[in-house]
């Protein structure tokens, strides 16, 4: 398997393992407060219709267990809700739930993506969105959901990706100057969106993605672009 190694680098800081998980915490931890509104700002919304679409290929249903890994504020599991079934948010980033808490009645967890806190195969669906690439270990990761899944569950995974040619310029413009400023003046954390761009800038494409996610064990892998490939949602099975 091909490894993506994201490990030694933060921005432009050379780091280890351990620094990188430590800072990629306090990123998230110091943005909670404002991460939705940042969201909403840096992408003029678009993302609420891309977790919709997220929520509606997970296909939901009563007597299911799923777990929105990375799932911060809650603002996927909430979607995925119902009386019927069982919702967790899994995150490392207690703030993060905890600002998800203050609005939604959702279960959370806190447990990493590289070591999940749940048994094999005790999981229906698994979606994960704009979290995979914040890994320290994104293989691993993917392992891990892979383990929990049980046989015929799937993983939806959506992040950003290979926008279209003609849309490229445009993209570049607006990711590498406009969203550490909006950063700035938002949520008063420029450094932590430049390393947020820088870390999307680094994640394979879409194809790429399709084939570590086989590599790993998935079948029935594809994925979905949305918004002209600026974000992709991947989805793949666990083998029965």
């Amino acid at each position: 398997m091909k490894k993506v190694d994201l490990d030694h680098t933060f921005g432009k800081k050379q780091v280890n393992s351990q620094e990188r998980e430590q800072l990629i915490r306090r990123v998230f931890n110091k943005v909670a407060p404002r991460y939705d509104l940042m969201n909403d700002a840096m992408s003029f919304g678009i993302h609420r219709l891309w977790k919709n679409k997220l929520a509606k290929l997970a296909k939901p249903k009563a007597n299911q267990t799923i777990v929105d890994l990375a799932g911060g504020t809650g603002d996927i599991a909430i979607k995925l809700a119902n009386s019927d079934r069982t919702v967790f948010v899994a995150d490392p980033s207690i703030e993060m739930m905890k600002e998800g808490q203050m609005r939604h009645n959702i279960s959370c967890i806190a447990t990493t993506g590289e070591q999940l806190s749940f048994a094999n195969s005790s999981v229906d669906t698994i979606t994960i969105a704009f979290g995979v690439r914040n890994m320290t270990h994104m293989q691993q990761g993917l392992k891990e959901m892979f383990r929990v899944l049980k046989p015929g569950g799937r993983m939806l995974c959506l992040e950003f990706s290979r926008p279209h040619a003609w849309l490229k310029p445009f993209y570049d413009l607006h990711s590498y100057y406009i969203i550490p400023r909006l950063g700035a003046w938002i949520a008063r954390q420029p450094e932590a969106y430049t390393y947020l761009i820088e870390s999307i800038r680094r994640f394979p494409d879409q194809k790429e993605m399709k084939k570590i996610m086989e590599e790993t064990g998935f079948e029935e892998v594809n994925y979905h672009n949305v918004s002209f490939g600026i974000a992709c949602i991947h989805i793949g099975t666990k083998p029965l």
